[in-house]
């Protein structure tokens, strides 16, 4: 495993102090080798909208781009209304098209679903999942990440301070380097 593998990052909460923010920064610091993992942001994309695909804007242009120039994705997501956030399936759509041009199509994904509350965002983390399958992102079965009381997780300066969970995912980011391995030769 020593070719570098890029994955794309993206977060579904547009929050500045967000907590999956938060959860993205502190994994991009621990990504182990050969993992190079950054943050695609989703803030700028305009609403779906068919009509646009022919001549897309430029900031559909470059999130497509950056996400086919990626061997990954992870996704990071709250939880609104028992599933994922407005702007996280519309980035989804987005890349998905428009028919004959997904950007997400076979690039090896896993999920981290972060919440302050006790559920974890499991219906989300669920939820995504379900659209991932739709767009032919092979999501990592196991180990899942369903993070919860995120609140006590992070100090002040947004640094992921509790020690179970790091230890916890740093061995979620061992197993996904293991599942973008599997999908590297295809």
């Amino acid at each position: 495993m020593s070719t570098s593998r890029n994955v794309a990052v993206v977060v579904g909460s547009l929050r500045k102090e967000s907590f999956n923010r938060k959860m993205a920064n502190a994994l991009i610091a621990m990504a182990p080798q050969p993992l190079a993992m950054s943050i695609v942001e989703i803030r700028d994309l305009p609403l779906f909208n068919q009509d646009l695909e022919a001549d897309p804007t430029p900031e559909v242009a470059a999130f497509k781009e950056s996400i086919e120039a990626s061997d990954a994705v992870l996704f990071i997501t709250p939880e609104y209304n028992r599933s994922m956030p407005g702007v996280l399936k519309n980035a989804i759509d987005i890349g998905s098209r428009p028919h004959g041009k997904n950007s997400w199509g076979g690039k090896p994904g896993a999920v981290v679903s972060v919440s302050p509350g006790k559920l974890s965002a499991f219906g989300a983390n669920n939820a995504l999942r379900q659209s991932l399958m739709a767009i032919d992102v092979p999501t990592m079965p196991q180990p899942e990440a369903y993070v919860g009381n995120a609140a006590k997780l992070f100090d002040d300066k947004g640094m992921l301070v509790d020690e179970s969970t790091r230890e916890f995912m740093q061995k979620f980011l061992a197993a996904f380097a293991k599942w973008i391995e599997r999908f590297a030769s295809r």
